[in-house]
């Protein structure tokens, strides 16, 4: 699945930049570039539009205006929005029109590509009713992307043992492979991107993955032949974990 995007900011360096960061990223495809709003709500409103990166202040018509009158569509038709500015005041109201997530500028690639995943899961989970129904929970998603090296690697959520900060990266410990995926991103954005319902953080260093916790002892965790400490900070949230486990 690619998600048809338009890029939106009236700054010129801006608006190339936000193009270049969809065009690169493999789910995503840039249907349309504007500098101007109102331009940008003729193409969506005769076009099908999945998700509009963009900014708040712009002249004739604000990003803030123009999310107001696309989160006025049907749910289905609806476009999503992905705020991408230097006003950080105006959070609060990009949560009002239920954006997606808000890009502070400058932001790096692995921001954009943090935002980018979330919508992508997003979407994901809208598709998921129309299919057979499984077993699997719908609200889910079962995989994310990760830039490895100079790519987007697909990783299934299922074939994730635990998560290790590394310097500034992450390395993701799958049980498929015999050595981890090294993901240029920092263990908060993991932990975001991960659902809360199947992973955990235990440790400033580490996050596992609930369903393959094989045994604990004490305040250490074992998924296979691996032992990961549950540190002070995080032992609350996991003894509560564990109480619902045996329960």
């Amino acid at each position: 699945m690619k998600l048809n995007c338009v890029a939106i900011d009236d700054e010129p360096l801006a608006l190339e930049l936000l193009s270049k960061f969809i065009e690169q990223t493999s789910f995503l495809h840039l249907i349309g570039k504007f500098s101007n709003a109102i331009e940008a709500l003729g193409f969506i409103n005769q076009n099908e539009v999945q998700l509009a990166f963009m900014d708040i202040q712009m002249p004739d018509l604000s990003g803030m205006e123009l999310a107001r009158v696309l989160d006025g569509k049907k749910n289905s038709d609806k476009t999503r929005i992905i705020f991408a500015t230097a006003y950080h005041q105006f959070a609060i109201e990009g949560y009002k029109v239920e954006a997606l997530d808000y890009l502070l500028k400058p932001y790096s690639y692995e921001d954009f590509l943090n935002a980018a995943t979330k919508a992508f899961s997003y979407f994901e989970r809208q598709e998921q009713p129309k299919a057979e129904p499984t077993s699997v929970d719908s609200s889910t998603p079962e995989y994310i992307f990760l830039k490895v090296e100079y790519q987007l690697v697909k990783v299934m959520l299922k074939d994730i043992g635990y998560v290790e900060a590394y310097k500034d990266y992450v390395k993701v410990h799958l049980l498929s492979k015999p050595n981890p995926l090294l993901s240029l991103t920092s263990l908060k954005s993991m932990e975001e991107l991960l659902p809360s319902d199947k992973f955990m953080r235990v440790h400033r260093s580490y996050i596992v993955a609930l369903d393959h916790i094989d045994s604990v002892s004490k305040n250490v965790i074992q998924i296979g032949k691996n032992h990961i400490s549950v540190s002070d900070n995080y032992k609350d949230a996991f003894l509560e974990f564990m109480s619902r486990w045996m329960n």
